[in-house]
């Protein structure tokens, strides 16, 4: 995939922070906001892929119970 150059506005104590964490972590500010880019979008299409995959299952007649239910409404709301 090809980079795109952006430019990002922030203030200044913000940005000498991030240039510190960068240099801890041996990359660089926008590496740093690529992975947390990637961190904020990725879960999105994981989601999706995992919730395809659930109803699939469905259709398939597999639920989703994982046993006999051994009690009772009343039971579960017993006061």
């Amino acid at each position: 995939m090809a980079n795109k150059n952006i430019t990002l506005t922030m203030p200044e104590e913000l940005l000498r922070r991030a240039k510190v964490i960068a240099a801890q972590r041996d990359t660089s500010v926008s590496g740093l906001v690529a992975e947390l880019l990637r961190q904020l979008t990725g879960p999105e299409s994981d989601y999706a892929a995992a919730w395809a995959e659930e109803e699939r299952l469905m259709h398939e007649g597999i639920g989703l119970r994982i046993g006999e239910i051994a009690w009772t409404r009343d039971e579960l709301h017993d006061r």
